[in-house]
């Protein structure tokens, strides 16, 4: 499903920074002109963009659906990483030096079918899958690179519970979860 050539990933995380530089100097996104870039980026895409500064998350911001262009998803996200991740203030020019971009492009989203907490764990595929988890209005994720970090498949899934807003221990015959891979490219 994933393609693109060292070139490409090396145009996507040049895009990545410059949205954040343009950011900090414009208050504003990048506006990146999708024509001037290989068919397979200006393929409508799903991204996540992960900064880390100084071996600690500094933001991550995304979208679950492919709704623009992949170069402009980029910008997009790594501008909302850097500036309006609501758990970080915004990104100082100082944190430029020590910053670290990783992207992540999503797949099509997977709707899972499970009779059970127990038999949705039993589909759920460490190391390989992100999660969506959603019910009543809110949704909440994990991308695959989390489980680095939770590698247990029961505190994975309470985690993007908590993070739908939902205790750990929480469940609902009528939760609906789907699963996706990404594309990782790091600088």
């Amino acid at each position: 499903m994933f393609s693109y050539s060292h070139e490409e990933e090396k145009q996507l995380l040049n895009i990545a920074y410059e949205a954040i530089g343009y950011g900090l100097a414009h208050g504003a996104y990048l506006q990146v002109n999708e024509q001037e870039y290989s068919e397979g980026l200006q393929n409508h895409s799903a991204t996540f963009t992960t900064l880390i500064h100084s071996g600690m998350l500094r933001g991550c911001t995304g979208t679950l659906e492919a709704m623009q262009p992949l170069v402009n998803a980029v910008a997009r996200s790594a501008f909302n990483s850097a500036f309006n991740d609501s758990r970080f203030p915004p990104l100082q020019t100082s944190e430029l030096d020590q910053l670290n971009i990783s992207i992540s492009i999503l797949s099509p989203n997977e709707k899972l079918s499970f009779t059970s907490e127990e038999d949705l764990l039993e589909q759920i595929r460490p190391g390989i899958d992100g999660v969506v988890l959603e019910y009543i209005g809110q949704k909440g994720t994990l991308l695959p690179s989390v489980w680095e970090a939770i590698p247990d498949k029961h505190q994975f899934l309470s985690t993007v519970k908590q993070k739908a807003g939902f205790p750990q221990d929480f469940w609902s015959n009528d939760i609906q979860v789907s699963r996706y891979t990404t594309h990782v490219i790091k600088d």
